[in-house]
């Protein structure tokens, strides 16, 4: 875990070049340009951020998506209404962590629950992986999925992957290729079906139904009624 400071009088005092000071910046613009300027440090560079207020839900993001990669330390201000943390890079890039036990989510999972039970959560990742789960003999209609490659791998249950030719039986183990813009629909088993989906992230892809080759309404991290999900997050 990231080390965190409470203020101290040993605090090393910032010079005006290092400072970011967001307290005159719209509230919306405020993360993305703290995570750019933390994405600009070399490795042992740091800035002094300046806010009003304590920033404990900024300090979550970074516990979320950069963990061990940065320190986070409290300078005294002797003012209530003023907030100075030296934000330090450690390491270069993002480190390698465990994000999820599948063992434990399918433990935990309501039996007839359905829909996206996990998803991959850093902003800046580009994967999107999310753990899916589709109810006792549930399914998920024929579709064309989007313009790029899906890899599946069967967690829990057991089911079918209709393509536009023979059905593909799966079961606990199974890792299946989805190719690009290929025709699928998903069936579950009488004990449901759960399973990891993968693939690159773009943002903003749809699906597309194989009748009409339009495009479908939902969209990457959107999760569909009753808990069909698209490709994306589960419709694969």
């Amino acid at each position: 875990m990231s080390q965190s400071t409470a203020p101290t009088a040993t605090a090393p005092a910032a010079g005006e070049g290092d400072e970011l000071d967001v307290r005159a910046i719209p509230k919306p613009r405020r993360h993305p340009l703290i995570f750019a300027r933390f994405g600009s440090l070399a490795v042992g560079e740091s800035f002094v951020l300046v806010n009003s207020h304590d920033p404990k839900h900024l300090h979550q993001e970074f516990e979320r998506d950069h963990p061990g990669t940065y320190d986070w330390t409290y300078q005294p201000t002797g003012d209530r209404q003023l907030y100075r943390i030296r934000i330090t890079r450690r390491v270069a890039t993002d480190l390698p962590r465990v994000v999820a036990d599948t063992n434990a989510l399918h433990a935990q999972a309501d039996a007839d629950a359905g829909g996206a039970v996990w998803r991959l959560e850093p902003a800046a990742r580009q994967l999107d992986a999310n753990v899916i789960r589709l109810r006792p003999d549930g399914q998920i209609e024929a579709h064309l999925g989007p313009d790029l490659d899906v890899l599946l791998h069967v967690l829990a249950g057991s089911g079918q992957i209709v393509t536009a030719t023979d059905p593909i039986r799966v079961q606990i183990g199974s890792v299946v290729w989805l190719p690009r813009r290929s025709q699928r629909a998903i069936l579950a088993g009488p004990d449901g079906l759960t399973y990891l989906s993968v693939h690159p992230r773009r943002p903003g892809l749809s699906i597309a139904s194989p009748a009409t080759d339009t495009a479908a309404t939902s969209t990457v991290g959107d999760v569909g009624v009753d808990g069909h999900a698209d490709e994306l997050v589960g419709r694969a």
